[in-house]
C-alpha cells in the first residue's frame, strides 16, 4: 500500500507528513479532540475526508468561527430529524447557522406551540444520545429528486445548483459543484434514520453536540420572499458545553433588561405610534433632553474641529438620485416616488451626500477653502422591509450626523488620519472606549468607477487605520457602491458589538457630479469626497447608549440630573432655592413635591434612574447642608449647598458615570 504527503497547517507552523493511503482526517488529528473538521485546500471538509498526496490540512477546533457554524448547523439537522419524527406530515425548508445559533424552516398546518417546542427539544435529546453519524454522499440531481420527492422545497432547491448564493441560507443546502446528501446513520445498527439535501460539512456523530436549546419560533417566508409560501421557523442555539450554554442564556436575559425599546417606554423616552408607522419615532420631552444633549456636545466638538454647518430639504426631484447613481444602486432602499408635478418624480432623501455635492458645487471653489468639511443632522428615509425593522436601531426615518469633507488628494492622507482621530476620541466622550475597526473593499459585481481609483482609496484607508493601533478587520465586498469604507465598530458593556462611525473615501461621486476646484497653477481639479456619519443615526446611536448604560445614563445626559426629595412639606421651599440655583448653572435640577411619602419618591426615582437625589430634612435646613443619596444606592449626608452644587457642576462637566 503506497503512502501520501500531506502538509499539516497550525498557524504559523507547517509540518510535513507521510500517512498511508485511505487515511482519513480523523485519523490525522485523532489526538485533538476539541477538532471537529477539516479545511483542505482552504475548503471546508468532513472528518471522513479520506487525505490525498499534497493535500494541505488545517484542522477546525468546535470553539473557532467555522467550528461553531458547523457544530450549529448539525445542530440544525438533528433539530428537522426531530420535528419530522414528532409532525410527520412537517416538509423541510433550509436549516443554516447563524449568529450565535441557528435556524430551520417548517411547512406544517398550523404554527408551532411553546408544548411543540420543548416535545421537539426532547426528541432531539434522545436523537444526540443514540449518537448518529452524519454521512455525506454524492448524487446526481435525477438521484435527489428522487430521493426527496415527497420535500417539494428541497425539489426546488436542487433546480438553483450551481446559481450564485443568495442571503436566505439556500447556499447552504445546495451551493455549486457536487449535490450531496446527508444520512443520519445509527451507529449501532447502521440503520438510516434521517436525510437532508445538504453541502456539509458537519460534525461526525450527534454525540458531539454537547449543549443546546430552542428558543422561539416565528412566520417566515419561504427564501424571504413575500410571494412565496409562509413557514414556521424554529430558532435555537448550540454551545460547546453547557457553561457556555449558560452563560449565553444568561447574556440573554441581561440583554432583554438593557433592550433600548423596553427602557423607552419604561423611562418615558420615545415611542413608535402605530398611528404614525413602523420604524418611524417620536421623541418624548425627557428622550429629547438626552438627544439635543447629545447633538449639543456634537456640534460643539464639530464646530471646534472645523466643521460648517448645513441644511437640506427633506424631498428632492429624482433626477438628482439618477445623477448619483443611487437611483441605480439603491431603489430598493428608497421609499416609491410621488408624482409632484406632471411627468417629475419626487423621492424622500435616503442619504444627504447628493445634496452637499450641490452646495459645494454652488459657486467656484479654490484650493485655499480645501479641506471643506460640511456637516449636517440630516433626517433621511430608508423604506426597511417590516421584518428588520427594529426599533431605533433599524428604522425607516432617521436622523444622520453627516459629514461630507472634500478635500484634494495630497490632504486625503492627513485628513483621514485625522478623521479617525476625531471620530474615535467623540465616541469616547460618550462612554464607548473598546474598538475595532473593519475595513470593508470593493464588491466585484456592484461598484462604479475604475479598479485603480478603488485600490488607491483602499490602501490610503488601510494605512489611515492602522496608524490607530487597533485590529484591523477586513470586510471583503462589503463596501457601497461608490468607494471603500473604515467602520469603527465598538463593544458595549455586556460584549455586544455595534457598528457606529463610518468612513468613505469617494472618487467617483465628484466624476458624476463634474465638482471642480481651481487649483495654485491655475487649473480646474477634481476633489476627492470623503463620507462620514459619526453616530450612523441619533437614533440608533441613542439606542445604543441606552443599552449601554441600561438605561442610567450618566448625569450629563440623564434627562433629570438630580431631584429634591423633601422629607416634609416644609422642605419643599429650601430645596426649590437650591434648584433654582442648580439651574442657574446650566444643571437639570427639579424638586418632588407631590403628596407621596418619601421612600415612594426615592423609589419612584430610583425606577427613573436619576444621577442624584438631594434629600432634605430639619437639619438641612438649620446648616445650610443637604443630603445626597447615589444611585447605587448610598448616600452622603450634611454637604454644605455650595459644596453640594459644586460636586453636581464638575460630575456633568467631567462627563463621567456615577
Amino acid at each position: 500500500m503506497s503512502d501520501v504527503r500531506v502538509v499539516i497547517s497550525r498557524e504559523p507552523d507547517r509540518e510535513e507528513r507521510v500517512v498511508t493511503t485511505g487515511t482519513t482526517a480523523a485519523e490525522l488529528f485523532q489526538d485533538d479532540r476539541s477538532i471537529i473538521a477539516a479545511r483542505v485546500g482552504g475548503e471546508l471538509k468532513d472528518l471522513s475526508y479520506v487525505l490525498q498526496d499534497g493535500d494541505v490540512v488545517e484542522g477546525v477546533a468546535i470553539r473557532s468561527e467555522d467550528g461553531l457554524n458547523i457544530l450549529r448547523h448539525s445542530t440544525a439537522h438533528v433539530m428537522a430529524q426531530a420535528v419530522q419524527e414528532v409532525f410527520p406530515e412537517a416538509k423541510l425548508g433550509i436549516g443554516p447557522p447563524i449568529k450565535d445559533g441557528f435556524y430551520y424552516d417548517f411547512d406544517v398546518a398550523k404554527p408551532f406551540t411553546p408544548d411543540d417546542l420543548k416535545a421537539v427539544e426532547k426528541k432531539m435529546q434522545e436523537i444526540v444520545k443514540r449518537g448518529q453519524r452524519f454521512s455525506r454522499r454524492v448524487v446526481t440531481d435525477d438521484e435527489a429528486r428522487a430521493e426527496l420527492a415527497g420535500e417539494p422545497y428541497k425539489l426546488e432547491l436542487i433546480g438553483l445548483k450551481g446559481s450564485a448564493s443568495t442571503d436566505d441560507g439556500a447556499d447552504v443546502e445546495v451551493g455549486a459543484g457536487e449535490l450531496t446528501i446527508y444520512d443520519n446513520i445509527d451507529a449501532k445498527t447502521g440503520e438510516l434514520c434521517w436525510k437532508d439535501l445538504c453541502r456539509g460539512p458537519h460534525l461526525p456523530s450527534t454525540r458531539l453536540i454537547p449543549a443546546f436549546k430552542l428558543m422561539r419560533n416565528a412566520a417566515a417566508y419561504w427564501r424571504g420572499s413575500e410571494k412565496n409560501p409562509m413557514l414556521q421557523r424554529i430558532y435555537g442555539t448550540a454551545w460547546p458545553s453547557k457553561e457556555e450554554l449558560k452563560g449565553y442564556l444568561d447574556f440573554l436575559v441581561e440583554a432583554e433588561k438593557r433592550d433600548h425599546r423596553k427602557l423607552g417606554a419604561e423611562l418615558d423616552l420615545f415611542s413608535i405610534p402605530e398611528d404614525i408607522g413602523s420604524g418611524l419615532a417620536v421623541f418624548h420631552p425627557r428622550g429629547g433632553i438626552i438627544r439635543r444633549a447629545m447633538e449639543d456636545y456634537s456640534r460643539k466638538r464639530h464646530e471646534e474641529a472645523g466643521y460648517e454647518f448645513v441644511y437640506t430639504p427633506h424631498a428632492t426631484k429624482g433626477t438628482l438620485f439618477e445623477k448619483s447613481g443611487h437611483l441605480d444602486w439603491y431603489a430598493d432602499g428608497m421609499y416609491p416616488p410621488m408624482q409632484l408635478d406632471e411627468g417629475v418624480d419626487y423621492y424622500l432623501k435616503p442619504m444627504n451626500c447628493p445634496m452637499h455635492n450641490l452646495i459645494f458645487d454652488a459657486r467656484g471653489r479654490s484650493y485655499r477653502e480645501l479641506p471643506l468639511r460640511l456637516f449636517e443632522f440630516g433626517t433621511v428615509y430608508r423604506y426597511e422591509k417590516s421584518g428588520v425593522v427594529h426599533g431605533l436601531t433599524r428604522a425607516r426615518g432617521f436622523t444622520q450626523d453627516d459629514a461630507h469633507i472634500y478635500c484634494t488628494k495630497e490632504q486625503m492622507a492627513e485628513e483621514l488620519d485625522n478623521l479617525l482621530t476625531f471620530v474615535l476620541n467623540l465616541l469616547r466622550d460618550y462612554g464607548l472606549n473598546d474598538f475595532y475597526l473593519e475595513l470593508s473593499t470593493k464588491d466585484p459585481e456592484k461598484y462604479i468607477g475604475s479598479d485603480e481609483v478603488w485600490e488607491e482609496a483602499t490602501e490610503t484607508l488601510r494605512k489611515a487605520a492602522e496608524k490607530q493601533g487597533l485590529p484591523l478587520v477586513p470586510d471583503p465586498g462589503g463596501a457601497a457602491f461608490y468607494g471603500p469604507k473604515i467602520s469603527v465598530q465598538a463593544k458595549d458593556a455586556i460584549g455586544r458589538t455595534w457598528q457606529m462611525s463610518t468612513i468613505q473615501v469617494d472618487f467617483n461621486l465628484p466624476e458624476r457630479f463634474d465638482l471642480e476646484y481651481t487649483a495654485p497653477d491655475g487649473t480646474r481639479q477634481r476633489p476627492v469626497m470623503i463620507h462620514r456619519a459619526l453616530f450612523g443615526s441619533i437614533e440608533r446611536f441613542f439606542a445604543v447608549l441606552l443599552e449601554h448604560y441600561a438605561g442610567a445614563m450618566p448625569p450629563w445626559l440623564a434627562p433629570v440630573q438630580a431631584v429634591g426629595i423633601p422629607i416634609g412639606d416644609a422642605h419643599v421651599p429650601y430645596l426649590q432655592e437650591f434648584a433654582a440655583e442648580a439651574k442657574a448653572k446650566g444643571l437639570r435640577v427639579e424638586v418632588d413635591a407631590s403628596s407621596d411619602r418619601m421612600q415612594k419618591k426615592i423609589r419612584n426615582h430610583q425606577k427613573l434612574k436619576v444621577p442624584f437625589m438631594v434629600i432634605v430634612g430639619d437639619e438641612d435646613m438649620a446648616a445650610g447642608t443637604v443630603s445626597f443619596r447615589y444611585r447605587d444606592g448610598s448616600q452622603k449626608n450634611g454637604i454644605p449647598k455650595a459644596e453640594a452644587l459644586a460636586e453636581l457642576v464638575d460630575v456633568v462637566e467631567r462627563r463621567v458615570q456615577v
